[in-house]
């Protein structure tokens, strides 16, 4: 069971770059790699169609990515049935009936002010 969760994590790291890589060699504008080439005049060529490759393969590994971890979340199972400790409430205090003492130290043993 862990050999097939480290398979899909590795499978998943691998889609993540690919995806990386194919988001930034496109081009925000709409150009990417067909504009490189030489844009309008190489369409004919067959270059146009690499928008639709990046497109198709940006949604592909997109997908990909999604399903991968909601498979190694079915795979690995429902979470441990053993119940959650609650801490135990405990009653509050009695109150002290003696009166509070003073914390303030005698005037002998307060430091002199710095000058």
């Amino acid at each position: 069971m862990d050999s097939i969760f480290i398979l899909l994590m590795v499978l998943v790291m691998i889609a993540s770059v690919l995806l990386v890589i194919v988001v930034m060699a496109q081009n925000p504008k709409g150009g990417g790699l067909s504009s490189t080439f030489g844009g309008a005049s190489s369409a004919q060529f067959g270059v146009q169609r690499t928008n639709d490759f990046m497109e198709k393969a940006t949604w592909t590994l997109g997908a990909t990515i999604i399903v991968l971890i909601l498979l190694s979340v079915v795979i690995t199972g429902k979470p441990s049935a053993a119940p959650v400790p609650v801490p135990a409430q405990k009653e509050a205090p009695a109150k002290q009936s003696a009166a509070p003492t003073s914390t303030t130290t005698p005037a002998s043993q307060t430091p002199a002010p710095i000058k």
